[in-house]
């Protein structure tokens, strides 16, 4: 008897008003197989996801769970099913007021898998359990929204496989993980892959499609234009997913770099950690790397003006750098975007300034309309200059960033920050679910408008640490790691990476 396919999808289309986001597309995903879903983005991966997840209903085509008709009304359709999607937005990790414990149990209390009344101690016996399977440890207590990003997207892995799925979407699952903390996810992933879960894995990293894939889908313009199987070719798939051949930026590019821009001296981020100093001048672009939980986002928001150092002097342009609030910051040419561009960058749709033009010309409306009278006409024509400079895939200045895709929200976020002239210019994780192929187109914007300033780059891959920057500093226990001591700096002098 021949085995039906996890999931068949058969003629999928889906259209946005004018943009066809799907177009007849066809996908079977069999037992016990990892298929890797590649594809630039603004491809349809996430609105493939969607469908299949049931957040939107297909506008045609057949989908098929393990042979039978399959057309989930609503997630929660979905799930009763069997079809478990883990996102990469961390605001649908899970619910942010809740604790760990209650999240991790969520679906188990929304489904009537507890008692009526359930008691905190069985609770948290079973967040335990829950947490346990993929080796996360956290306080169960704590509220979700505390967590580092990289424990939430833990929080919402252990809930999916607490479900038991016959098949599990991860979309970008590593984005925000230490190579510790995905290694574990790959041991899941075998583990999965035995006992006859389908996988369907979203990653723009190809290491981490090299490790897990049996199979590769490319998806462009909506359809899928190939198939690899194993042992995948990823540079043909590359091409074909972003229609040219990938051309690598050069490693370092001398530039001349000018005076001091940021000076810090004697810095201290939080008790018990070393102080160090450091020195950014014009034209560099420097990246500071290190291990999740190193301090890389507590420097880059000290910097910033969020926080204040626990000891030590930081000057920008030879003055004291005491903001007392981002508008402060903002208007003396300091620049951030933070790792979760939802918190840090964007406006949901419900509120103003949530499309384009919007999200571009907030930070910069005192300076562009001083009388409070906003021009829709300069707003709208900055929106259509930074579409066409960054490439970002959408149908015009109006669209609300909701409807955009991971990647290109993320150019919106650097596009945002081109608009004036910036000094400091500090960007957190900047090539989150980015392809590769707009990752060099933003590397090239990057380093073209860095003359003028001075451009911190905080990125937990190594491998986009040395793409983009013209020195690489290391971080580890929330200091700058002063000589290759250890087994990060090892790995790093092994690639020829410098870590003055």
């Amino acid at each position: 008897m021949t085995q039906h396919p996890t999931l068949s999808l058969s003629g999928i289309s889906k259209a946005f008003g004018s943009t066809r986001a799907l177009r007849q597309l066809h996908l079977d995903i069999r037992p016990g197989e990892v298929v890797a879903l590649m594809g630039a983005n603004g491809s349809g991966k996430s609105t493939l996801v969607r469908i299949v997840s049931g957040v939107y209903a297909a506008d045609e085509g057949e989908m098929r769970l393990r042979g039978a008709p399959y057309r989930p009304e609503s997630p929660r359709a979905a799930r009763d099913a069997g079809i478990i999607a883990v996102h990469q937005i961390i605001a649908d990790v899970g619910v942010p007021t809740l604790s760990v414990a209650e999240n991790l149990c969520l679906d188990r209390l929304c489904d009537g898998g507890f008692p009526l009344f359930v008691g905190r101690r069985a609770l948290k016996r079973e967040a335990r359990r829950i947490a346990g399977e993929i080796g996360l440890d956290v306080d169960l207590d704590e509220p979700l929204s505390n967590l580092p990003i990289a424990d939430q997207q833990l929080v919402a892995i252990a809930r999916g496989l607490a479900a038991k799925p016959d098949l599990i979407i991860f979309d970008e699952p590593t984005a925000s993980l230490s190579r510790v903390e995905a290694d574990r996810l790959f041991q899941v992933i075998k583990l999965l892959r035995r006992q006859n879960t389908a996988i369907l894995y979203i990653s723009h990293r190809i290491d981490d499609l090299r490790r897990v894939a049996d199979r590769a889908v490319i998806l462009r313009d909506g359809r899928v234009i190939g198939e690899h199987a194993h042992p995948i070719d990823f540079k043909a798939a590359i091409t074909a997913m972003i229609g040219r051949e990938l051309v690598p930026s050069a490693a370092n590019d001398s530039r001349p770099t000018g005076e001091t821009v940021l000076e810090a001296r004697g810095l201290v981020l939080k008790p018990g950690a070393a102080p160090f100093d450091m020195t950014l001048r014009q034209g560099e672009i420097v990246a500071v790397t290190g291990p999740m939980g190193s301090g890389k986002a507590l420097l880059a928001e000290t910097l910033a003006g969020i926080r204040r150092p626990l000891r030590g002097v930081i000057r920008v342009d030879g003055r004291d750098w005491r903001p007392r609030t981002l508008a402060e910051a903002i208007g003396k040419g300091v620049f951030f975007a933070g790792e979760d561009r939802w918190r840090s960058s964007l406006f949901p749709a419900q509120v103003p300034f949530s499309t384009i033009a919007g999200t571009l010309s907030f930070p910069f409306l005192k300076a562009w309309f001083p009388w409070g009278i906003i021009g829709r006409g300069r707003e709208n024509q900055a929106a259509q200059d930074s579409i066409a400079e960054f490439g970002i895939k959408c149908t015009g200045p109006g669209d609300p960033l909701s409807s955009l895709s991971g990647g290109n929200q993320q150019k919106v976020v650097l596009a945002r920050w081109h608009q004036e002239a910036a000094r400091l210019l500090l960007l957190v994780e900047p090539f989150q679910a980015v392809d590769v192929g707009a990752r060099e187109d933003i590397i090239r914007l990057l380093k073209a408008k860095a003359a003028d300033r001075a451009t911190l780059v905080f990125v937990s891959d190594q491998e986009e640490a040395f793409e983009i920057a013209d020195r690489i500093l290391f971080m580890n226990r929330h200091s700058l790691a002063p000589a290759p001591d250890d087994g990060e700096i090892a790995e790093l002098n092994h690639l020829g990476w410098t870590t003055n």
